[in-house]
Order: structure tokens, then C-alpha cells, then sequence
């Protein structure tokens, strides 16, 4: 390998690199910030990452192209998983990047050996995504809402922490408790968007208890509605204290970005919860200055 690749970030090919940073940038993540404040190396490692989510989410929710000409629906869906699950399997089974991938191939084939991510989160992504692709998740149990919430959000944030440079047993605790976090935050977030799609993530077992049908748009105009969220609300807190006591315990350089992460959506949750659960249909502002406030708490919690 030259001098000149090897300048290169993972070693991989200045086009390559470009096509994963675009698919990130397209996306418009508010991660993005979290991203660009690691050194270039982590920083690539983390738009591949991204990027993988990315293209698996707008399969899970039909937005990427189909498959197969003519082809449409669930199965498609479902088909298009199972070849992103063979996918990740030839980029751990193959040491070397082959002529026929494309670029973000290469560049997650690099960030997985340089970073020593592991299959089984990159699998766990893909099983979550399937739940969703596999028709709307409506009102499931506690367990599968938990099983859920790790597979989407917590395995990447498995992926996250060592590319952000922590491989400890702790690290994997951050990525557990503010994976459910932030992952129980954008489901009160968007209580009411994912009724309109037919999806009702709030588990089974609070609805019934606090009398709220288990049909998604009926569920809007509950007045148990607001118990259960408000229930949610209080567990998503509890993960983002419990998320930010085991950074104390991390390597404070690498959970710089989930220090920023968290304060972010922290603020989100906060600024729900002070709307109220009686107007869920009304979005929530979170200005400037508040979430540089809410990041500005999370580096001292």
C-alpha cells in the first residue's frame, strides 16, 4: 500500500469515502453534528455505519427501490433484508474488498476490521428493521417492544461506541440505555404520525391497563393516552440518567459524540413533556439555544 492510500481515511479510495459521506449528508441526520466532531477516520467509520442504516430504514419503510422489476410489497421487503443479511456476512467472511461492490461496501469492510465491529449487531439492525417491514408494528408486548428498541437503536449504538474509540463492557451499557432512550423518545415523538401509517408502538400491556384501544387511531383520542405516555416518558428519562452515569465510567474522549446525542434528544423528551399529552397532534420546538443548553448539561451529568 502507497504512502498516498494510506494518507487516506481507512485506506479507502477518495470517491468511495465521498459517495458514503453523500448519503449521509442527503439524510439530513441530526446525528450529523455528533459525527463531525470525531477525527476523520472515526468520522468516515461513522457515515459508513450511518449509511448502512440508512439504505436498511428506507427498505424497512418501502421507501427504496424494489428489488426485482414490478416487484412490491412485504415480500419485496422481507427480500431485500435477507440480501443486506448476505451482504454483511461476505464483508465479515472476505478480508479483501471485491471487484463487483460498490463503495459503501468497501468503506464498511474497512470500518469493520479497523474498529473490530461485531456481526451480530450489524445483524440485529437488520432483524429490527424486518419487524417493521414485516407489516405496522401495532401495540406490541413489553418484551417486543424492548427486543425492538435494542435491536434499532441500541445495536447501533453497539456499533457506534467502538467506532467512537470505547470497547468496554461499560460502553456497551451506554449504547444499551440511550439506544432505549432515544428510541423511546421518537416513539412520543410520533405517537401521532405513526397512527396515520397504522403503527402504534406503545406496548400492549400499559394501553390496556390505562383503557386505551389497541387500534392505532383510536388510540389518539384516548384519555388513557396520556397515562401511557406519560409512563414512557418516565423510563426514556430513566435510561438517559442511567446512559449518562455509565459515560462517567467510559473513555470521556469517545463518548464525546453520545454526550452530544444524548443532550439533544434529552431536550426533545423534555420539551414533550412539557407540551403535554393532550395535544400530541402539535409538534414540539426545541429552539437553539435550549438544545446547546441540554448538550451543555449532558457533559457535566
Amino acid at each position: 500500500m502507497n504512502a498516498a492510500k494510506m494518507a487516506q481515511p481507512l485506506g479507502c479510495g477518495v470517491g468511495d469515502l465521498a459517495r458514503v459521506e453523500g448519503i449521509v449528508l442527503q439524510a439530513g441526520t441530526s446525528f450529523a453534528a455528533g459525527m463531525r466532531v470525531l477525527p476523520e477516520e472515526r468520522r468516515f467509520g461513522m457515515y459508513a455505519v450511518y449509511a448502512f442504516c440508512r439504505i436498511v430504514d428506507d427498505i424497512a419503510d418501502g421507501d427504496a427501490a424494489p428489488s426485482r422489476p414490478g416487484a412490491e410489497g412485504e415480500a419485496d421487503r422481507v427480500a431485500q433484508l435477507d440480501a443486506w443479511r448476505a451482504r454483511v456476512a461476505r464483508l465479515f467472511a472476505e478480508p479483501e474488498a471485491g471487484a463487483a461492490e460498490d463503495s459503501l461496501d468497501r468503506v464498511l469492510r474497512a470500518t469493520i476490521r479497523r474498529f473490530d465491529l461485531r456481526q451480530a449487531d450489524f445483524e440485529a439492525i437488520i432483524d429490527g428493521m424486518a419487524m417493521d417491514a414485516c407489516g405496522p408494528v401495532v401495540a406490541p408486548d413489553e418484551a417486543t417492544l424492548d427486543q425492538y428498541c435494542d435491536r434499532v437503536a441500541s445495536a447501533v449504538g453497539r456499533l457506534s461506541v467502538r467506532v467512537f474509540g470505547d470497547t468496554s463492557e461499560m460502553a456497551d451499557k451506554v449504547a444499551f440505555h440511550l439506544g432505549r432512550a432515544l428510541q423511546l423518545t421518537n416513539i412520543l415523538r410520533d405517537i401521532e404520525e405513526d397512527a396515520r401509517l397504522g403503527r402504534l408502538y406503545l406496548p400492549r400491556e400499559l394501553l390496556t391497563r390505562y383503557d386505551v384501544p389497541l387500534e392505532p387511531r383510536k388510540a389518539l383520542t384516548a384519555p388513557g393516552l396520556a397515562g401511557v405516555a406519560t409512563v414512557l416518558a418516565v423510563r426514556a428519562d430513566d435510561h438517559f440518567r442511567q446512559a449518562f452515569a455509565a459515560m462517567a465510567q467510559c473513555d470521556r474522549r469517545a463518548m464525546i459524540p453520545a454526550r452530544m446525542m444524548g443532550g439533544s434528544y434529552a431536550a426533545i423528551l423534555k420539551a414533550l413533556r412539557q407540551r403535554g399529552w393532550a395535544d400530541i397532534a402539535r409538534p414540539v420546538r426545541v429552539g437553539k439555544f435550549r438544545k446547546i443548553a441540554s448538550v451543555a448539561r449532558a457533559f457535566v451529568a
